[in-house]
């Protein structure tokens, strides 16, 4: 898998600080009685188009693109209902939720397929780009409102992406190990995640907590050939890395 630590982290990071300094003018303005802070607060469905750029520009799946999309689309949605440009309700409008989540697990469901046949799989193991790549090898789990719970054992991981949004999503990794270096992006908004790996992985934390937090409650190996990074976002929500 590729897995570039520091490309898409720096467009995220630029976004997200863009963002924040436009925020900070907004409540400047209203300081200087350029604005009216009443008027400032009814934009708050913003955090929706914040968090979803954020996601956008940080993921590497296409489910993580959707769930982006999904969430910057809900928050232009009630951003133009508060302006009175349209007439958006949410209480009408909440199928479309359902509708999202379908296409969301369609979405994956096809992507697993094509990877599958694509890559000439056999008792779990396939073929990409000339490189064995077995199940457990990479993994990609989202939680929406609700719990993902995994178990991995495989002698080569490599990486990949975790995504709880009012969610939970705990990953066990003991029975893993790493040729050198692995990534995972991790995405925790209004949700949790728990990572458990072996004493011998050192891990280095590269995320970025906002209202949220990140917590590495690991054993120092000895050696450390085997290096696990997490690099993402906890927003209003937390990720802790432990043995």
């Amino acid at each position: 898998m590729k897995n570039d630590p520091h490309a898409r982290g720096v467009t995220s990071q630029v976004v997200l600080g863009l963002l924040v300094i436009a925020m900070g003018l907004l409540f400047l303005l209203d300081n200087l009685d350029i604005l009216d802070i009443h008027r400032a607060f009814s934009f708050w469905p913003m955090l929706f188009v914040i968090v979803g750029t954020v996601k956008l520009c940080d993921t590497q799946t296409q489910g993580g693109t959707l769930l982006g999309a999904g969430l910057v689309g809900i928050g232009i949605l009630m951003m133009l209902d508060r302006l009175d440009i349209i007439d958006f309700n949410l209480r009408t409008m909440w199928p479309l939720v359902l509708i999202g989540l379908g296409g969301f697990l369609v979405t994956k469901a096809v992507r697993s397929r094509r990877a599958m046949d694509g890559g000439a799989a056999m008792n779990g193991v396939a073929f990409v780009d000339g490189a064995r790549v077995g199940a457990d090898d990479v993994v990609d789990a989202t939680a929406i409102l609700g719990a993902y719970v995994r178990r991995l054992s495989t002698p080569n991981f490599r990486g990949g992406e975790i995504t709880a949004v009012m969610g939970g999503c705990e990953l066990d990794m003991r029975n893993c190990s790493i040729q050198g270096e692995a990534v995972i992006n991790v995405f925790a908004f209004w949700g949790g995640v728990t990572i458990k790996c072996p004493p011998d992985w050192s891990v280095t934390l590269q995320g970025t907590p906002i209202l949220g937090g990140f917590e590495e409650k690991t054993i120092v190996p000895p050696d450390a050939s085997k290096r696990l990074i997490i690099r993402g976002y906890a927003i209003m929500g937390g990720v802790e890395i432990r043995n």
